[in-house]
């Protein structure tokens, strides 16, 4: 059992904790039990103290882009799909109205557009233009069950995922982004479709996104289930 002096020791030591899972690693035996816990306590921290639906991340200018934008993918190579033409995100689960979109159907629904600073876990950060479809104009289409509390998102990049409250999944900058720069979003950043939100770190925002699944039990992820805080919020 943990005491105090333990306690405030592992919360000094979120940082470490993140950078141990941007890394692939995860402490081992001896420190896995530890950085889980960690994880538990800013996973807490962040979705019952600091996350506000109205709290909006700065914007700014398209003349600020950054020049250079990493990506990152889990697969040996990049994902590309053979038939993008046969291409449907997927919404099913606790919903009462499951769908199946095709990219014309998203780019047929409102749409947002914003230019926001992108922030990942090992410390980079670079500014963008996003544009896609609110996802709370899917959850109002697909009509979720009143027990519906969270939405897991999957990729065809090697079935990585993740698991997002559905509070977080209705913020306002919360997108489906199929476009970058004003242009159509490039396969290495998750085309055809990708979760994007500036009030995450980058690991939450799924890309060669495939499908939402409406659930009731909170789903992991792939970098979560290793050790990362689960809420992920900036």
């Amino acid at each position: 059992m943990t005491d105090r002096r333990d306690f405030l020791k592992l919360v000094a030591g979120a940082g470490t904790a993140s950078l141990a899972a941007a890394c692939s690693w995860d402490g081992g035996d001896v420190l896995r039990p530890k950085l889980l816990a960690v994880s538990r306590v800013n996973d807490w921290v962040g979705e019952k103290i600091l996350f506000s639906p109205m709290r909006l991340a700065r914007t700014y200018e398209p003349a600020e882009r950054s020049t250079t934008f990493p990506s990152y993918f889990i697969s040996p190579a990049m994902p590309f799909l053979k038939d993008p033409g046969a291409w449907r995100l997927r919404v099913d689960g606790m919903v009462r109205q499951p769908l199946l979109l095709s990219t014309g159907d998203l780019m047929r629904l409102p749409r947002v557009s914003y230019t926001v600073k992108h922030h990942c876990v090992e410390g980079w950060s670079a500014v963008a233009t996003w544009h896609g479809v609110p996802v709370s104009a899917i959850v109002e289409r697909c009509q979720p069950l009143a027990s519906a509390r969270y939405i897991r998102f999957a990729s065809f990049d090697s079935d990585y995922f993740n698991g997002w409250d559905l509070a977080s999944a209705l913020h306002p900058q919360t997108i489906l982004a199929y476009g970058m720069n004003d242009h159509a979003l490039p396969p290495a950043h998750g085309a055809p479709l990708r979760l994007y939100s500036p009030t995450k770190l980058g690991y939450k925002l799924t890309k060669y996104l495939v499908s939402m699944t409406f659930t009731e039990k909170q789903p992991g992820g792939y970098w979560e289930d290793q050790g990362y805080p689960w809420f992920g919020g900036i």
